[in-house]
């Protein structure tokens, strides 16, 4: 068995802990288990290192995208700080940036591109209608974020015609990019349209999408 998937089980109960934390704003908790939770899958990302068939190029990108994510968590451990928001939001922006340019090595153009690039576009307007009346001064940022994450999964769809990956591989890579998509959306939904108190679910969809990302790098042909 892969070395990275032996770090699962134990993901899981950290996020589940730190799920819980959030739900019940236990915010001393939060501060340990939300960079224990990133700094996990970018370990599962640096063991592909030891494996046969990696490939540094990719397994760099990843980690790329990782570390800035793990920024972007510890800046959104305070929610409630507008600069901290807006910096995490950044760093995120610069995450899915460094996703793009990864899966556009690995992937290739063809007819899915299009099909969900209409999707994500579809997808983008409505939600951005949705959540307008309360963006304030954030219209700008958040308008670039929604297009810059909907690239990014746009070429998450791109590997599946590339030749790096097998289809269960290039499958994994989009999986974690949808499940990423949806758990910024999960996020942003709570915060500039409707406050749910468990929002807080969204980070089971980011875990999972990043751990994917992770594990491609382990999976590599």
């Amino acid at each position: 068995m892969k070395l990275a998937l032996y770090l699962i089980p134990i993901l899981v109960v950290v996020v589940f802990l730190l799920i819980r934390a959030e739900i019940l704003k236990e915010r001393k908790h939060i501060y340990i288990l939300k960079p224990i939770s990133t700094m996990m899958v970018i370990a599962v990302a640096l063991l592909s290192f030891l494996e046969p068939a990696n490939t540094p190029a990719y397994t760099a990108g990843i980690l790329v995208g990782l570390l800035l994510s793990l920024g972007g968590d510890v800046a959104l451990m305070f929610p409630d700080n507008h600069k901290a928001f807006t910096v995490g939001l950044g760093l995120f922006l610069m995450a899915h940036i460094a996703y793009t340019v990864v899966f556009l090595m690995v992937g290739r153009f063809s007819g899915a591109d299009v099909l969900s690039a209409v999707l994500l576009l579809i997808a983008g307007v409505g939600f951005y209608t949705l959540i307008k009346p309360n963006l304030g001064t954030m219209r700008i940022p958040v308008i670039v974020y929604i297009v810059v994450i909907s690239v990014m999964v746009n070429r998450a769809v791109a590997v599946l015609a590339g030749d790096a990956f097998s289809r269960t591989q290039g499958l994994m890579v989009v999986m974690g990019a949808v499940l990423f998509y949806v758990s910024d959306i999960m996020l942003a939904a709570s915060r500039f349209w409707r406050l749910w108190r468990y929002n807080r679910i969204s980070l089971a969809f980011y875990y999972s999408g990043q751990i994917l990302f992770a594990l491609t790098a382990s999976f590599f042909m």
